[in-house]
């Protein structure tokens, strides 16, 4: 069995310019494939309340949720290291919330990390929890929580604060930074400029792993997505002509055939 990927792995992994690989997955069954795939990241994202909850934003997802998305993705993991997505208001109001919920990952869920969106405003949570021992991934650039904040979920381009936003989380010792809906050139230069690996979606080839979710990529959810999705499978279009087929043997006698019972 392959040993489990840890931010020192990660860490290597950009020194020797070797491309690390994340997706989300949000339960058990899943899990076990991503895992499988070889991949070195799953992180159990908020996206889950519009992927799987048919939300409009990911505002709503609750904590106790992300727990229990996140504790089945656990369970179905060897390799890859898990990350537990910080909801929104889970660790914006105080210090103290902020490790408390960060702890409950860690604890209750068994993730080797927890994620949360934004820049120089979120260093010192992030300081907190790494002080505490808790690995921190930092997200910056289109932050999704921040969706109403930013006037919907537009690309990030000023280049200037996104660089100093990158450089103080990483001061606050997040392990890594996802770069989210960030020209590349930008994205680049950061990618560059920190000694910890970068993760982009929708920020370029540049930068030292790439992130996608997982049912955008495997065409789970007949949804309209955005630009940097690449659709690697049809699941929908699968699953929906293997529905209509056992419906129609049903009705029409067909199932369950002979081979199908108990003699």
């Amino acid at each position: 069995m392959m040993s489990k990927v840890t931010t020192s792995y990660l860490l290597k992994m950009k020194q020797e310019k070797k491309k690390i690989t994340a997706l989300t997955a949000y339960d058990y069954p899943f899990a076990g494939m991503v895992d499988s795939s070889g991949i070195d990241i799953i992180l159990v994202g908020d996206s889950l309340g519009m992927v799987v909850q048919g939300r409009e934003t990911t505002l709503p997802v609750t904590m106790d949720e992300m727990i229990y998305h996140t504790s089945m993705v656990v369970r179905g993991t060897s390799r890859a290291m898990v990350v537990g997505d910080m909801p929104f208001m889970s660790y914006q109001s105080s210090l103290e919330q902020a490790l408390n919920n960060a702890g409950r990952f860690m604890k209750e869920a068994g993730a080797s990390a927890v994620k949360l969106e934004g820049g120089a405003a979120v260093s010192d949570m992030i300081h907190a929890m790494t002080s505490a021992g808790i690995p921190v991934q930092a997200h910056i650039g289109l932050t999704p929580q921040s969706v109403h904040q930013m006037g919907g979920f537009r690309v990030q381009r000023d280049e200037e604060r996104l660089m100093a936003d990158a450089i103080k989380v990483q001061e606050a010792g997040a392990f890594s930074v996802v770069l989210e809906g960030i020209p590349s050139s930008i994205a680049s230069k950061i990618t560059q400029r920190l000694h910890i690996p970068t993760i982009g979606i929708g920020a370029g080839a540049e930068c030292d792993g790439q992130i996608l979710v997982l049912h955008d990529m495997l065409g789970i959810n007949n949804r309209t997505l955005p630009k940097f999705v690449k659709k690697y499978a049809d699941i929908n279009e699968i699953a929906i002509n293997g529905l209509k087929q056992y419906v129609d043997d049903v009705k029409n006698g067909t199932f369950p055939s002979p081979e199908y019972e108990y003699k």
